[in-house]
């Protein structure tokens, strides 16, 4: 049972009436908005940044090809547009990056019967041309016919043509850079022919390792026959080419990347034993080495003890020789010392010779010159005394002998009796010798006696002068 409405609530439906014919214009005109877009729409479409675009006319059977992004006219319901990536990726085996088409691994094939699994990416790039554009869309007829009809069965066909020109031996221990650098080589400017045909293959190993062999740790080189899939050369040396699939409709193949690669067990075994042995190899090489070594260490330290005992004894000897170097250089000083003090003392007593000699000479010189003063003076004494003589002798010459006997007693006794009179004889300080030679008395006169006795008293006299000459600080000899 429905509920009536509140008294107090307004009936919506008389509210919405009088806007329901304006609605009903607003939907109609919407309705003629979309369908007016839809229709400009089918006139015209948009290109986008890597994408090519192949437009065809239906109507008129027109063409043409849009590489760069803008908008573009159609003929509407008479037009078909195809799109084409202008770069795209092509992976084999588990990709970790996005890849255009990915399919399983390739499994190949080598020279030497062995199989293995191999995951590569190719890397495409479609052409700026538009009739290379217009002829790849008149074969595949879509981007996915492209990729899966042309480049992955021409890159899969030229991964397993390739692998069959190596062993599986050698392609796991190296070869995939070569490998690599030939599947791009292909890709950009042809598959090479070949034939099947028994080569020689240089293998490079280690020298056996054995007791007392010095070139183990060596490499050996060897040569074996195997049968391979081998280019074909022209005469100039260069690559014989079959067509290039990709080069008529100028696709490039710009990067090749190389995965995980596998080998099959029986070839992953024998790797494995290789492995092994040339772990094995090593060890026992680097045993044989550590073991030479050790060898060498011990002779080394050896000789470096017998290099120590012999530079000890060295420097003992050295230190022996330089104490009597010493020794010798300090006698030798010594002895250098004792001479230079003789000559020292030499050269002193040579000194003073000299000194004395100039001292003696000097000497002389000045007794030669006091002998000439004194013999100049005693000459000129002589000469003053026989002039005095010759005086003397002329006034004696001219006195008369009498009268001169007659003065000269009178002069002695003008000396001699006044000296008498105080005179004391006291014995035996003064004695007079009376008795002469031959009993002949000594003073046979009294004059003689008195002469005698005024010599005694002038005697006391000079020594009386004498003592008191000597207690005085001068002395003056009386004037005669």
């Amino acid at each position: 049972m429905a509920k009536a409405n509140p008294p107090d609530m307004p009936d919506v439906s008389n509210l919405i009436k009088p806007f329901v014919p304006l609605i009903s214009k607003l939907v109609v005109i919407l309705f003629v908005v979309m369908f007016g877009l839809m229709f400009l729409g089918s006139w015209y479409f948009e290109t986008q940044a890597g994408h090519t675009y192949f437009y065809q006319n239906t109507l008129t059977g027109g063409t043409n090809v849009y590489t760069e992004p803008g908008v573009h006219l159609r003929m509407p319901y008479f037009s078909r547009i195809t799109e084409y990536k202008q770069v795209m990726t092509v992976g084999f085996g588990d990709q970790e990056s996005i890849v255009t088409r990915s399919t399983r691994e390739i499994n190949v094939r080598f020279a030497d019967t062995y199989t293995g699994m191999i995951t590569i990416t190719f890397r495409f790039k479609l052409p700026v041309d538009k009739e290379k554009v217009k002829t790849i869309h008149r074969e595949f007829r879509g981007f996915d016919n492209l990729v899966d009809a042309l480049l992955t069965k021409t890159a899969r066909d030229v991964v397993v043509n390739t692998s069959t020109q190596y062993t599986g031996e050698e392609f796991f221990q190296g070869a995939l850079n070569q490998f690599k650098a030939a599947l791009i080589d292909q890709l950009r400017y042809g598959i090479y022919k070949t034939e099947r045909k028994q080569v020689e293959v240089e293998q490079t190993g280690l020298a056996p390792v054995g007791l007392g062999q010095e070139d183990s740790n060596q490499l050996r080189k060897s040569t074996t026959l195997v049968w391979k899939t081998v280019p074909l050369m022209d005469s100039s040396g260069n690559f014989v080419r079959l067509d290039n699939p990709l080069e008529r409709y100028g696709i490039e193949v710009t990067q090749v990347t190389i995965g995980d690669t596998r080998p099959e067990q029986q070839l992953e075994k024998l790797l494995a034993e290789k492995k092994r042995l040339v772990a094995d190899r090593i060890k026992t090489v680097q045993e044989q080495e550590t073991a030479k070594e050790q060898a060498k260490t011990a002779q080394l330290k050896a000789e470096i003890e017998r290099t120590k005992a012999k530079q000890e004894a060295l420097k003992q000897k050295e230190l022996a020789v330089i104490a009597k170097q010493r020794e010798v250089e300090e006698a030798e000083k010594q002895a250098d010392k004792e001479k230079i003090e003789q000559q020292k003392l030499k050269d002193l007593a040579v000194i003073q010779k000299a000194k004395e000699l100039e001292i003696a000479q000097a000497n002389r010189d000045i007794q030669a010159a006091n002998y000439e003063a004194a013999k100049f003076e005693a000459q000129a004494i002589r000469e003053k005394g026989l002039a005095e003589a010759d005086v003397t002798k002329a006034r004696y010459n001219a006195l008369d002998p009498e009268i001169y006997a007659a003065e000269l007693q009178r002069d002695v006794a003008n000396i001699i009796y006044p000296n008498l009179r105080n005179i004391r004889i006291d014995m035996p300080n003064n004695v007079v010798n009376l008795g002469g030679q031959d009993g002949k008395a000594a003073l046979p006169t009294n004059l003689d006696v008195l002469s005698s006795f005024a010599a005694i008293s002038t005697m006391e006299k000079l020594k009386q002068q004498a003592i008191e000459s000597e207690a005085s600080p001068a002395y003056s000899v009386p004037n005669r």
